[in-house]
């Protein structure tokens, strides 16, 4: 097993130190957009719940998405009254682009956000944040889908609510049961790195901030909340639920071609220093077999079925070379992309071609084993001969899985290990260039990545290779109350 993380590959989890006393551990983000009367018994109610109950030194920031009314007075005003209140104004709307503005900004080495209308019950936000200062988990959700959970709210909401999360779970593979509830948190460490790789700056946000986190292999905490349905909300459960389709094509069709990065978001083997030890066990391995096996059964009955029709009008040899053929092509490329996780065209031929070499050890196990059974018996029945071959492939498939990890789809990053950069060879050691510490003040670090509009509306990085659409139009769209 690797036991080395490549550049961009999250450390391992850690409890966070105990800091200083006046450094906030949490920072609270409540996004608004015309607000003026909710906002100021949202945050002090929030206030007086933290300072009875939060054990660590704390912040509430209000994000101010472009309100037009006297939100932003009501925001300076509890600012000025209140040292542990914050806000930030921002000229363009959009859920998501306040909570990665603000969170890319913040120090707090736990990040959270909640709608200021407080549907959720706060005394879900310790379980909520615990998992993420204990290093448990990167990321906590509040859910009002789980048994436990005690929701109120009408029909139509529960009704689009559970449809929207049976549509993830159907097309994106989801396995959180609560994509759009408005209670979250995530360690700052692992925001500064997937924050970039999120595109959507409304509400589609939290989904594909989840997703693309879930798919890097990151743990999610779900927590129960007891939640009561606010009835003035501004949402436009239409628009939204449009915005979110169009998404779920975009990041599913992101995750089917592999232009995600989602490399950078992994985590060694366990965080226990002595599994970091580890040298014998194969990276992969289990979720490789797992892979392997559920493509080798499809594929083996699309095998079976083109050699019943091919049967129908030539020879068992004649039907079983071309039915073989056909199924080792899609074989191949099914465990190229599924099951090795091999993305984009580079070397598909050559991958192609080494598996036929797999394939014509296969023909040579299927049709020794039908010239076997011809020797044996004149005229033997259907039903014997496709049992001979089902035994022929379980052989064949054990040597080709072997074949396919070994030299087909090897693990490249295992077998040699990257060479030093010519920067990096020639950066002189000392103070200045050692790993900047992650839970220091945001004045002490390197700020990893800043906005920047003078590339299109992308979001600048220290690694070229991320790169963010330019803001979609309607995301400033005067008509949008969100």
């Amino acid at each position: 097993m690797r036991t080395d993380s490549s550049p961009g590959t999250l450390p391992a989890r850690e409890h966070l130190p105990a800091g200083d006393a006046g450094t906030p551990v949490l920072d609270v983000v409540v996004p608004v957009y015309n607000e003026e009367e909710d906002l100021q018994p949202c945050v002090r109610r929030l206030h007086e719940h933290l300072a009875r109950t939060f054990p660590y030194a704390f912040r509430i920031t209000i994000a101010d998405n472009a309100s037009t009314d006297t939100t932003p007075l009501v925001a300076a005003r509890l600012e000025a009254e209140i040292p542990e209140v914050t806000s930030f104004r921002l000229e363009q709307k959009g859920r998501g682009r306040a909570l990665r503005t603000v969170w890319s900004a913040s120090e707090a080495p736990i990040l959270a956000y909640m709608d200021v209308d407080l549907s959720t019950d706060l005394n879900a936000l310790l379980p909520l944040v615990a998992p993420l200062i204990s290093g448990h988990s990167d990321l906590a959700i509040g859910s009002r889908l789980t048994r436990t959970s005690r929701v109120v709210r009408g029909p139509k909401r529960e009704f689009i609510s559970r449809a929207y999360n049976l549509i993830l779970r159907g097309s994106l593979q989801a396995r959180f049961s609560d994509a759009q509830c408005g209670f979250k948190a995530i360690r700052r460490d692992v925001a500064q790195v997937l924050l970039p790789l999120v595109e959507d700056t409304g509400w589609f946000f939290d989904t594909e901030m989840l997703v693309l986190a879930e798919r890097a292999g990151l743990r999610i905490h779900e927590v129960p909340v007891d939640w009561v349905d606010d009835p003035d909300s501004t949402v436009h459960l239409v628009k939204t639920a449009t915005d979110d389709l169009r998404g779920v094509w975009r990041v599913g069709r992101a995750l089917a071609t592999g232009s995600l990065p989602l490399d950078r978001l992994t985590r060694p083997f366990g965080d226990d220093p002595r599994d970091r030890e580890l040298t014998d066990v194969p990276k992969g391995l289990a979720r490789q077999l797992v892979g392997f096996c559920v493509v080798g059964v499809l594929s083996t009955l699309f095998y079976l079925l083109l050699y019943s029709v091919f049967r129908q009008f030539c020879g068992s040899q004649l039907a079983n070379a071309p039915a073989l053929l056909v199924s080792a092509v899609a074989n191949t490329a099914a465990n190229r992309r599924l099951t090795f996780g091999v993305r984009g065209r580079g070397g598909a031929v050559r991958h192609q071609a080494q598996g036929l070499v797999v394939f014509g050890i296969g023909l040579a196990l299927t049709s020794g084993s039908l010239a076997a059974l011809g020797a044996a018996t004149d005229s033997p029945a259907h039903s014997t001969e496709l049992a001979v071959l089902i035994a022929a492939n379980l052989a064949a498939t054990v040597l080709r899985f072997l074949l396919f990890r070994a030299w087909v789809f090897p693990d490249r990053r295992e077998a040699a290990p990257a060479a030093p950069s010519t920067a990096a060879a020639h950066t002189p050691a000392g103070p200045a260039h050692r790993t900047p510490d992650p839970y220091a003040p945001l004045s002490q670090r390197p700020v990893p990545y800043q906005r920047s509009y003078e590339n299109g509306g992308r979001w600048g990085a220290g690694d070229a290779t991320v790169r963010l659409q330019p803001v979609r139009p309607d995301d400033t769209d005067p008509e949008d109350a969100r």
